[in-house]
Formats: structure tokens, sequence, C-alpha cells
């Protein structure tokens, strides 16, 4: 007797174990996704090959990603296209097409992309992940709140050459031996941002604050770690493993209850007559009554860790890339003492009015940003509707990362791009402007503290340069290794400051 078919595929079912069934599923899941984005994306930019859910991450050189991301610009051009998980990234290099992103069509890519390792942390919240309204009002609210506690005004300026005083103190008792000044500056530049925030600074020795900076170091490392960037293909899974991305998540939770027990404090001393920093701005905001408003606590709270993080970790990486550069080239750095030793003397620190009688000095600062090259790729974009970059089409939801590690040494642009030479920013002895350094971005979503950060990088070099020479300790060479993270920093090193005797 014959069985139709149909009686004998619901008898095949019922003998595969289920275990099979739901492999099977997973990999017709992925071939089917992977065979919609190649018949979707025909206008897509070039690329290399990648994997069906892993995208390129296998072609990713996580310790090195500069150099991968580099060899592909060289390869696919100035527009190229990569995977990862459920996102496009596309990768712009070149002045022209970075100014048509972030310019141009600032309001096509204005908005972040929810990579699920942030999202985890952030949701969408603060002033760097969050997107639409919600963006536009704490970024108006933090900035106006930044210039009201003096931003651009002279008693800003006066708290960062205070905290330069305590620093060059710190930095003498270290008496010419060698030393780390990985944390020393670190604390030094977070305590104008926290002055700002907490509404005062912290010692150099308070072990607390020390062991937040720490936490602050971690996360800024371990999410390049390869745990932290496979959470972001497979979110579902890695949650529940064990790895570095657990202490990334667990780092984060030490620097949100830290600002949480601040605002605890702040709520309980606050005084409705005065207002003493942006906690107390904000907690005023909030007892507004205003449905529409997008201010609540937990804004409250990633908006103070993004001012946080973000007025720590870039200025502070900044001055330990420029120290370094000054032991590794003493005849620059013997030409920056000797201008200010010119104009200035030792009678007197130097203040903002200063930077336009101190060219060279001025133009080292914007030479150790082009060579040190913090944020390579910028803060990644993701675009909001279907458009098209360079003739390529780029559909809503695609990533868009911007080319700044190229632009700055781009040998169309630099006349010596891989050496470092304040020469680039001078134009027959005076300071000169150039479009093609970025690295605070352009377009709406500039670096909010772009102002802050370029007062505390010329007031603090200035200071330690007056005061000291920086050299490598004996019998050491120093180099320019780098450590990748949320930012590139120098590795770690150690570095002798000898008191300059006049």
């Amino acid at each position: 007797m014959q069985l139709s078919l149909g009686t004998m595929l619901p008898s095949l079912w019922e003998r595969i174990p289920l275990q099979t069934l739901l492999i099977l599923s997973a990999i017709l899941l992925i071939l089917t996704q992977y065979l919609q984005r190649r018949r979707q994306y025909r206008n897509y930019p070039p690329g290399p090959p990648e994997l069906p859910i892993l995208g390129n991450f296998f072609q990713m050189d996580l310790k090195n990603p500069q150099i991968a991301m580099q060899k592909l610009a060289r390869k696919y051009g100035n527009v190229f296209c990569t995977y990862g998980g459920n996102l496009t990234f596309m990768t712009v290099s070149g002045l022209p097409l970075i100014k048509e992103v972030l310019v141009n069509q600032d309001q096509v890519f204005i908005d972040r992309p929810q990579i699920p390792i942030h999202f985890r942390v952030f949701k969408t919240f603060g002033l760097v992940m969050s997107n639409g309204q919600e963006w536009r009002q704490q970024r108006r609210f933090a900035l106006m709140t930044l210039r009201n506690f003096g931003l651009g005004k002279k008693n800003l300026e006066d708290r960062i050459r205070e905290e330069a005083r305590y620093l060059i103190e710190a930095i003498r008792e270290e008496e010419g031996q060698p030393f780390d000044p990985h944390f020393q500056i670190n604390n030094a530049v977070s305590n104008i941002i926290c002055s700002i925030t907490f509404g005062h600074r912290f010692e150099y020795h308070d072990s607390q604050f020390q062991e937040l900076l720490k936490s602050l170091d971690d996360v800024t490392v371990l999410e390049t770690r390869w745990e932290c960037q496979l959470f972001n293909v497979f979110p579902w899974i890695m949650k529940f493993l064990p790895g570095p991305h657990q202490k990334f998540f667990r780092e984060w939770k030490k620097l949100e209850s830290f600002v949480k027990c601040v605002i605890k404090q702040h709520k309980e001393d606050l005084n409705p007559e005065e207002t003493l920093d942006f906690i107390d701005a904000y907690l005023k905001e909030l007892s507004k009554d205003n449905i529409h408003s997008s201010f609540n606590e937990e804004n409250l709270v990633f908006c103070t860790l993004d001012l946080f993080l973000a007025g720590t970790e870039t200025t502070s990486t900044t001055l330990r890339w420029a120290l370094l550069y000054m032991a590794l080239y003493p005849e620059i750095q013997g030409k920056i003492q000797a201008e200010i030793d010119r104009v200035i003397g030792q009678s007197r620190q130097p203040t903002m009015t200063d930077r336009e009688i101190l060219p060279y000095t001025n133009a080292a600062i914007h030479e150790v940003q082009r060579m040190g090259d913090i944020i390579p790729f910028n803060v990644i974009r993701v675009a909001t509707v279907d458009t098209t970059v360079a003739g390529y089409h780029v559909p809503k939801g695609s990533a868009m990362m911007t080319n700044l590690k190229a632009l700055h040494r781009d040998p169309k642009e630099w006349a010596t791009p891989e050496t470092f030479n304040p020469e680039h920013f001078l134009e027959n002895g005076q300071f000169k402007k150039r479009e093609s350094f970025l690295p605070f971005s352009i377009g709406k979503r500039v670096c909010l503290g772009e102002q802050l950060a370029r007062t505390e990088l010329f007031l603090f070099f200035s200071c330690l340069l007056q005061k000291f020479t920086f050299q490598a300790p004996p019998n050491t060479k120093l180099s320019l290794d780098s450590r990748y993270g949320m930012t590139v920093s120098p590795a770690s090193y150690q570095i002798c400051a000898l008191p300059r005797v006049m």
C-alpha cells in the first residue's frame, strides 16, 4: 500500500530530534537574512566579503583596528562597507565626503545607532547616545548650564590655572624620578568637569576618587575586547556568558552608583536660592511642570556620566600624548620652552590671552591632536532615512563612520603626515587654522566640550612646559605604542619631569 506525500512528511518531521530542527531553523534563518541583504542592496559601496550574522568580525584586528580599517580604505576607496550582526557599517574618507555626511546631510546622519553594548548601558539617555527631541533638549540645557558656570569666561580659566598649580606640585613631588603621569593628569583634568558638575574637586591622594578613575579607565579599554564586540553580534547569548564584557558592565554600574550617590546628596542639600553646579541646575529643571519635557532622573544620571567621561578621558589622553611627544622630540620641546620664556618668563602663569602670542606652542598642541588622533573614526552616526553618498545607496538604519585618521594623515593635506611637525599649523611664523583638522568633529553634533577642551589643553600644556622638561628615564627607550579603547591612548609609560632652573 502506498503512502501519500501528505501523510509521509508529518511522520518524518516527528522523527527528527528537536535539537536538529532548531539547528536547521537557525541555518535557514541565517541564509535567508544573508541572501536578502545581498539582493536588497545592489548599489552598496564595495567592501570585504562577509559571513552570515558574524559579518566581518574575524577581519577586524581588535588589537589594532586602525590599521585594519586603513587597509580596507586603501583597497576599497573612500566609501566602503562592513557588517556586524544586524548592523551595516559604512566608512567614508576624505574631507569632501566627511563634510557631505556631517554638514551637508547633517539631518540625515544626526542620530546614534542602537549598538547593543551601548544600549545595555545607556538605553537612550544622556548627551551622547540620545536622539531626536530628547537629545536636542538635553544638549541645549547642558550648553546653557556650562556657559552659566563659566565656559568661555575668566572664572573657569582661573579654575583651570589653579588646578594646573596643583598638578605642578604633584609632579614636583616626584623629584625628577621616573613616574607614570596617567592618573595625576586624569585627576587634574577630571577636577575641572567635576567642579562644574559636582561642585567640587578631588585631592590627588583621594583613594575613593582614584578607584573611580580606575573604573573609568577600565570601561574605555574593555569596550574593544573581542568579547564585548561579540556581545554586539549575539547579545541574547553573551549576556549569560562570563568574560570581560561582564566586567565592562560592572564598572559602568560603579560609575553610575557614584553619580547616583552624588545626586542623592545634592537633593538633600539643595538650596532653592542658590545653584552651585550642573546637578543643582538639573534638579531645579526637574521641579518644573512640563509633561513634554525629557528631563528625568535617568537623564540626569547619564548626562552627568557623559560629562564626566568626555570631560576627563579625551583631554587627559591628549595631554599624555603631549608629554610623550615632548620627551621623544626634545628639540621641539626646547623651541616651545624658549617661546614661553621669551613671551611670558617664569614670573607668571600663562593665560588664554597668551595663546595668540605663543604660535609655536599652540601649533604643537594641535599637532599632538593630529598625531594622537584619539577618536580616529569619530563617534558613530546612523542614517535616519534612505539616502545616497558618493552615488552609493545608504539605506535607513546604516551606521556611518567618518575616517578622521585617514584625513589627519592624508599626504595631500599634510607636508609630513607621519612625522610630528608643528610647522603643519604655522605660516610665516603665525598660527594657521587647517580645514582638514577635525579632532572635535563638525556639524550639529560637534563635540559639546570643544571650547573647554581647547582651554584646558593650552593652559595645562603651557604651564607644564614652563616648569618642567620631560624626558625618558635613563637607559629607557620610549615608544609611540598605542592602547585601543573608546579612545586611542599611549601605552603605559614612565617619564622624568626635571624642574627647570632659570
